[in-house]
């Protein structure tokens, strides 16, 4: 056996008991919170190291190797310490720290720093950089940014001596409430639901014209909801729909958009939001988590719609006649598709029912999911094979792949976590730094100042604000920082309702991975699709212009985020989804007119979709819907005369 694979079974036995004690303080919470974060952080950057260590085994660049066994053992160092002095240092020694200890924040500080580069790298480690130098040296910024500075010891206190920083509260959030849900993520893959979501995807193709695009839609979305991160998603999903779809007459950059948009509208989606959900709940006063999940429903089935409407604008003239046989030759039997159903409905049904009925507890409900999904995983291979067989014969084959089938998730479940963890203490680190600059409400009042008070205006320097902080990062981290820099700004100035609010910087920071010239998650599909950059992210700015839109509708329509499903609300909800469906119609639609009657059919239906999607009065939106309701008559009698036999 090769060192490479030794370290590899090292890595995914090292996994199990990392998720031991996650599973263990869920359920005793036998420690402090913050003290179960430093071994939780510890932990997942060892296990993060170790995978980076394996992939940079076959290079010839021995300084990465060198440098991680460094970083190792300050991690391990660091946390033990960190650990073991928990009382000393978190509440007899407050505010204040030995001289070596002012060593061992810059040891680790630095192993952040170099981790977040590996991480996601030189974007996001500019990012880091500049918070730090922020606080710093903010005495030599001039003006409204301007702050009295802060000393490298208090730097250093904040970020790892105080248990706030990189060891934080958001980091203790992750710990406690989203690892969980990331580990039955990763038995969800592990015991086969992603093969079977993408599986049920192109069997719906079959009845669909624009199906086989579409099939990119929904695995992409329902598996980037739990992904966490739309680049990683394009790039997991978009390996097998891209050459799909392309194989099927439609073109690269079509095909690499598609996946951008439908990787990026998977983190919006409820339950999970890319995990962004759990901070919402914690960030926003007076909600719960399934506040916020009920919350996000609307504006869900607002995008999910309008984009599987902009997707069969897209695809549908270039498709062949689709063959799916390649995809769909093993197709499930009837008992195949019950066992499924129980095996992954059951842990469902207990995370709906402990969450949103019996109202306990995020971490206890995810505690809860998790033993479901692994009993269900463990017990239905071996009861569907007794069935099946008619006795226990195999039974015990059926146990060890089950088995396998976990460890495997286990440690799939971790890998996933690794990244988020790393790029969540680091965005806490900059966050509480920032904070102690009062930088959110030099933010507040900039934007104030800038937009002369006009909300309209202060929404549009928000959303691009919201675009530029959340570049390259994960959905999580992303919505994290806008969350704590940008909201404050519109509740407190602008008393726009909390979760209405953040619904706003949520989605608008989400726009990060299709807005040019970075655009992530479309340089990773064009990169699938073979594709030019520039025209893969015009398709996919033309697939997703309604989201562009839609965080206006959370500022002048704050209702259809309230959470409550009133015929008014509802209303409101079918009337932006009009507009963005017209949005959609205007761009996609092959209108049959002269040049400047397709650019003045095509400004009409935009315009009047941005006004039924946004703006605040309901006659307006409804003049709006009409105008549009007019147009599409009028574009459907000039298709049908040219039709007709007067017009030959």
């Amino acid at each position: 056996m090769s060192r490479k694979e030794i370290l590899d079974k090292a890595i995914t036995a090292a996994s199990i008991p990392f998720w031991l004690l996650v599973i263990y303080y869920a359920y005793s919470q036998m420690m402090p919170r913050a003290r179960y974060g430093v071994l939780f952080l510890g932990g997942m950057l060892l296990l993060y190291m170790m995978e980076q260590f394996r992939d940079e085994m076959d290079s010839e660049a021995l300084i990465h190797q060198v440098v991680m066994i460094i970083a190792a053992a300050i991690v391990i160092f660091t946390s033990a310490y960190m650990f073991t002095y928990f009382e000393t240092l978190y509440i007899d020694r407050s505010g204040y720290a030995l001289g070596y200890e002012y060593v061992i924040a810059i040891a680790f500080t630095l192993s952040m720093i170099y981790l977040t580069w590996r991480s996601f790298g030189l974007t996001f480690l500019t990012v880091l950089l500049v918070g730090i130098a922020y606080g710093l040296f903010g005495h030599l910024i001039p003006g409204v940014f301007g702050h009295g500075g802060i000393s490298g010891t208090r730097v250093l206190r904040i970020l790892v001596l105080q248990y706030e920083g990189f060891y934080g509260s958001l980091n203790r959030l992750v710990a406690a409430w989203v690892a969980l849900f990331l580990l039955y993520a990763g038995m969800l893959r592990g015991y086969g639901a992603f093969d079977l979501i993408i599986r049920l995807a192109i069997r719906s193709a079959r009845y669909v014209e624009s199906g086989v695009a579409q099939t990119a839609v929904v695995s992409s979305a329902v598996i980037g909801s739990v992904n966490g991160s739309q680049t990683a998603n394009a790039g997991m999903t978009g390996s097998f729909t891209i050459p799909m779809m392309k194989e099927n007459g439609i073109k690269g950059e079509t095909a690499g958009g598609i996946e951008a948009v439908a990787s990026s509208v998977g983190q919006v989606l409820p339950p999970v939001m890319g995990a962004a959900a759990f901070i919402m709940a914690s960030l926003v006063t007076g909600i719960t988590y399934i506040d916020v999940i009920i919350a996000g429903l609307i504006p869900a089935v607002i995008m999910l719609v309008s984009i599987a409407v902009a997707v069969h604008y897209a695809a549908t003239p270039q498709l062949d006649d689709p063959d799916l046989s390649t995809y769909s030759d093993d197709r499930l039997s009837r008992g195949e598709v019950v066992a499924a159903t129980v095996k992954f409905g059951i842990p469902l049904a207990v995370l709906i029912y402990y969450l949103g009925i019996a109202q306990y507890t995020v971490m206890t409900s995810a505690l809860y999911t998790t033993i479901a999904m692994f009993l269900m995983g463990v017990t239905e291979p071996v009861i569907y094979s007794v069935y099946e067989n008619g006795g226990v014969s195999g039974v015990a084959s059926e146990f060890r792949t089950s088995m396998e089938q976990t460890i495997d998730g286990s440690r799939h479940g971790a890998m996933i976590l690794a990244p988020v963890a790393i790029i969540i203490a680091s965005i806490n680190g900059i966050v509480d730094i920032l904070e102690a600059t009062a930088v959110p409400t030099s933010i507040s009042l900039a934007l104030m100042d800038l937009s002369g008070g006009v909300l309209l205006f202060a929404a549009i320097l928000g959303l691009i604000i919201c675009i530029l902080l959340g570049l390259g990062m994960p959905t999580s981290a992303a919505y994290t920082i806008v969350a704590l820099l940008i909201a404050p700004a519109f509740i407190n100035q602008f008393f726009v309702p909390e979760l209405a609010a953040h619904y706003f910087v949520f989605y608008a920071a989400i726009l990060a991975g299709i807005t040019p010239p970075i655009a992530t998650a479309v340089a990773v599909a064009c990169g699938i699709a073979e594709s030019d950059f520039w025209a893969t992210a015009r398709e996919a700015i033309k697939i997703a212009a309604p989201l562009f839109i839609l965080p206006f509708t959370f500022i002048y329509n704050p209702e259809i985020v309230s959470g409550e499903f009133t015929t008014s609300n509802l209303f409101t909800g079918g009337i932006v989804l009009f507009g963005a469906i017209a949005i959609i119609h205007g761009i996609n639609y092959q209108f049959e007119f002269n040049r400047v009657g397709r650019y003045a059919f095509r400004g009409l239906f935009f315009g009047a979709g941005i006004i039924a999607m946004a703006y605040p009065e309901t006659l307006i939106q409804l003049a709006a819907f009409g105008v549009a309701v007019v147009m599409f008559v009028l574009q459907n009698i000039k298709s049908v005369d040219k039709l007709s036999p007067t017009a030959q």
